[in-house]
């Protein structure tokens, strides 16, 4: 009995360890479903500049917050103002 009495007591500890620091949890929504006049512009340096990294790679979906489909849409977006050289593939050159 004293047995279990200790476990229960680490995983009281155990979760409030796990806990600590963080707020409740939120869940993301999709900024393109919940305003549907927003419009993804991939000629807009601003508005692409928010789903690439300093680096130039995309963001992915976790960061975002952006549902599967707009997500697709937000990859195509960053991949055409590439090739039109509206936003550069890479910030500098890596050697």
């Amino acid at each position: 009995m004293p047995r279990r009495m200790i476990k229960d007591k680490d995983k009281e500890r155990h979760n409030k360890k796990k806990m600590m620091g963080r707020g409740p949890i939120r869940k993301k929504t999709c900024r393109f479903c919940a305003d549907k006049n927003l419009r993804l512009d991939y000629k807009s340096t601003q508005q692409m500049g928010l789903y690439i990294t300093e680096r130039g790679k995309i963001l992915p979906r976790r960061f975002t917050g952006a549902c599967a489909k707009h997500q697709r849409d937000i990859t195509l977006a960053v991949k055409r103002a590439r090739i039109l050289a509206v936003v550069p593939f890479t910030s500098t050159q890596v050697i």
